[in-house]
């Protein structure tokens, strides 16, 4: 009995020994940084556009390593609350000792314009075992795709064919209805004729003129043809007479 008591007791020694040799094993020490690339100096994340992180990762561990995949996600600012999980690359790629190595990590962003903490780690394996290594956690700004002279042109192009094409169905829809559609008959109107009034036209006379435009000369003319009109006439007259006591003597 106190044989089989002692080795268990050796035994439980033994399995506590590994058991904080194990634990007290260091992590393999993978540095990794991240940074927005050149052309995004404020580190703007564009909604609707494709964004880049490019994470510079070394194998300082000694030891074997893989570069198993990059993930992220998007957290509210303030209380770091998850928003959304970002996509996950995997690559697989050995990580050789003390080599730094850049790898690229893209996601897409559909967030409400504004502050929101953007979270970005590494994930690599060790003798099977998988660690996970924060690259980029740090507060962005969502802001929209500024507008370029090709994005206007590009719309107005889409505006004219929409307007093409509504003009090109509205005058297919007019023609089938005045060929399918019965239109209304006009009813005929009997229009009478008015009787017109008479006019009366009135003639003015030749002292209806004013004398003071009229040159003196022509007055003068017309008062010499006016005096030999009227001289005419009495000898008519006169000559009517004469003729009618001829006439009466006769008889």
């Amino acid at each position: 009995m106190r044989v089989y008591a002692l080795l268990s007791t050796l035994a439980a020694l033994v399995l506590c020994v590994s058991a904080s040799a194990a634990t007290d094993t260091p992590e393999p020490e993978v540095a990794v940084t991240a940074n927005f690339p050149e052309n995004n100096h404020f580190g703007h994340v564009v909604n609707g556009e494709k964004n880049s992180l490019i994470l510079s990762v070394e194998n300082k561990s000694g030891r074997n390593a893989t570069l198993v995949s990059v993930s992220g996600s998007v957290h509210h600012p303030e209380s770091s609350r998850l928003i959304k999980n970002l996509t996950s690359t995997k690559f697989g790629i050995p990580l050789l000792e003390s080599v730094k190595l850049e790898v690229p990590y893209a996601f897409f962003s559909e967030f409400k314009t504004g502050d929101i903490r953007l979270n970005v780690w590494l994930e690599h394996s060790v003798d099977g075992t998988t660690y996970r290594v924060s690259a980029y956690d740090s507060i962005v700004t969502v802001v929209e795709p500024a507008m370029s002279i090709f994005d206007f042109k590009l719309r107005v192009q889409n505006i004219s064919a929409y307007l093409v094409v509504a003009a090109l169905l509205g005058g297919i829809s007019y023609a089938a209805y005045l060929n399918f559609v019965p239109q209304p008959k006009r009813s005929k109107k009997t229009i009478a004729a008015s009787v017109s009034a008479p006019v009366t036209v009135t003639a003015t006379g030749a002292s209806g003129y004013q004398e003071e435009w009229i040159p003196e000369h022509h007055l003068r003319k017309g008062k010499k043809n006016a005096g030999a009109v009227s001289g005419d006439e009495l000898s008519g007259s006169e000559v009517s007479g004469t003729e009618g006591k001829r006439r009466k003597g006769k008889k």
